[in-house]
């Protein structure tokens, strides 16, 4: 049988429609990464335009109003805008009358005309440099991205992974899930006195502030501030959660002791008992999250005497008087109640001040005749 001399015409391949390919991406990128399609848009063509000053054998740095790049989801063009001229002195921005009517017959000396590049024969040198700006600006997103999302968590509780135990006592911890993660920096100074954490362990902090850095935002956390404390007790109080119970301040050395004073909103709630929680559970979680930190939990009051009064727990009080002009005020307490009043090294008393901000004066009972 004789061979059919014709050849079989091959079927055309699909044409693919690169700009409803780009966008397509581009939205894939902005639900895993939270990238906005238009950053990316705007890079994309930022990249295009450098590729192009790569490719020329020049390297000339055409002005930006000369290249235009055109991308929408009907495809991706790129055109160079060059002056008709009879004579042409400079390549890069002129072209000659001739050749400017070969793209539009009526175009005259001094108009713009509009010139197609090709940008698919670029050379590798190009390429590079358009991948370079699209993963450069893929990586700022995703920083800025991290910096917008951990600035609002600012003040909030995170749970993370201690991921490294620097040489001068720093932690890194990885906090946050996915593309939402990020490293933390809980300093030395910010730890609770006493721990010991090792890589692996879980850690429960409290985001300071988010700084913008080159590298990427650092994000400061702290186990020692007393808003710890404070966001501790919401997670373990729902009284607290709902409003119900309100904390008003807090007075804490970390490590060792903490005074928190609270008050209802509500009538018929005792305030206190709702921190301690059934059988001191609630109390207890937070204690058992600090490591054994004390924590005394005290009702506060408008009057200044009755709020220096419960801030001095667990010691008895026989009296609280203000002193005139002062925001300071003498306290008498039964002899046998003294230490226990001021605490060891004084911390009892310092913490009651600091919690009420009054300076406080304390007495035994059998000075008071001297005062």
């Amino acid at each position: 049988m004789a061979r059919n001399s014709r050849a079989k015409k091959q079927p055309e391949a699909p044409k693919v429609n690169l700009g409803a390919e780009i966008f397509a991406s581009l939205r894939d990128l902005e639900k895993t990464k939270g990238i906005p399609v238009d950053y990316m848009v705007d890079r994309l063509k930022q990249g295009m335009a450098n590729a192009y000053r790569k490719d020329r054998e020049d390297r000339r740095d055409v002005p930006a109003d000369n290249v235009v790049v055109d991308l929408s989801e009907d495809g991706l063009f790129l055109h160079v805008i060059k002056t008709v001229v009879e004579e042409v002195e400079d390549s890069a921005l002129e072209i000659h009358i001739d050749a400017a009517r070969n793209i539009n017959p009526d175009v005259q000396l001094g108009d713009n005309v509009s010139i197609p590049v090709d940008f698919q024969k670029f050379g590798r040198i190009a390429a590079q440099t358009f991948k370079q700006v699209v993963i450069q600006g893929i990586r700022e997103a995703e920083r800025g991205v991290v910096y917008d999302n951990y600035s609002n968590k600012a003040q909030e509780l995170l749970t993370g992974t201690v991921v490294k135990c620097d040489i001068n006592g720093d932690l890194f911890v990885r906090i946050g899930q996915g593309n939402e993660a990020s490293d933390a920096v809980l300093r030395v100074g910010e730890q609770i006195p006493g721990e010991d954490w090792r890589e692996g362990d879980k850690i429960k902090v409290y985001v300071l502030e988010v700084h913008k850095m080159g590298r990427g935002p650092i994000v400061h956390v702290s186990r020692t501030h007393p808003n710890m404390v404070r966001r501790l007790f919401e997670l373990e109080t729902p009284e607290i959660a709902d409003g119900q119970v309100e904390i008003r301040n807090i007075a804490r050395e970390a490590g060792s002791r903490s005074k928190m004073a609270v008050r209802a909103t509500v009538e018929d709630l005792d305030p206190v008992g709702a921190c301690v929680g059934p059988r001191g559970g609630r109390v207890g979680a937070v204690v058992r999250e600090l490591f054994g930190e004390k924590i005394d939990i005290v009702v506060w009051s408008e009057d200044p005497c009755e709020y220096v009064k419960a801030a001095l727990s667990p010691a008895d009080v026989i009296s609280v008087t203000a002193i005139p002009g002062q925001k300071a005020c003498r306290v008498i307490v039964p002899d046998d109640q003294l230490s226990l009043a001021i605490g060891k090294e004084g911390q009892n008393a310092r913490l009651a001040a600091r919690l009420t901000g009054y300076k406080i004066d304390i007495k035994p009972a059998s000075q008071a005749e001297e005062v």
